[in-house]
């Protein structure tokens, strides 16, 4: 089955892309931890990140690095912090987070964001891809 990752991606369900190559995407997370939360995640559906290919792992964090810069731009912040946990989806993704303090890192008790707050934050952050 399908994860939900792979579901966006393939156009099943919705989703606000902010970047996409023929080896990721980059989309708006539905539970952001602070305004501009994205997640890079792997075309090729792959469970545990350190059974990435190194290649494909390269690439993932040069693309989060791009993101990460362009992140800072469309919300300022002290850092972009990254996390990959994995127990949620069962799909290797890469969160980036706007962070000015260690407590804008969490995983819980998330409310998830109205679809034109995503919408806004994806075309920020595509723009300042520019």
């Amino acid at each position: 089955m399908a994860s939900i990752f792979t579901r966006i991606i393939q156009g099943e369900l919705p989703g606000h892309f902010v970047r996409e190559d023929a080896h990721c995407v980059a989309i708006m997370t539905l539970n952001p931890m602070k305004p501009g939360h994205v997640l890079v995640i792997p075309r090729q559906e792959i469970d545990h990140w350190d059974d990435l290919p190194p290649e494909l792992a390269a690439h993932l964090m040069q693309v989060s690095q791009t993101l990460a810069r362009a992140l800072k731009r469309a919300f300022p912040c002290e850092r972009v912090g990254m996390l990959i946990v994995g127990l949620e989806v069962p799909h290797v993704h890469v969160h980036l987070v706007p962070i000015d303090a260690m407590q804008d890192i969490r995983v819980e008790g998330l409310d998830q964001a109205k679809a034109e707050d995503l919408a806004d934050a994806a075309a920020r952050i595509r723009a300042a891809l520019d």
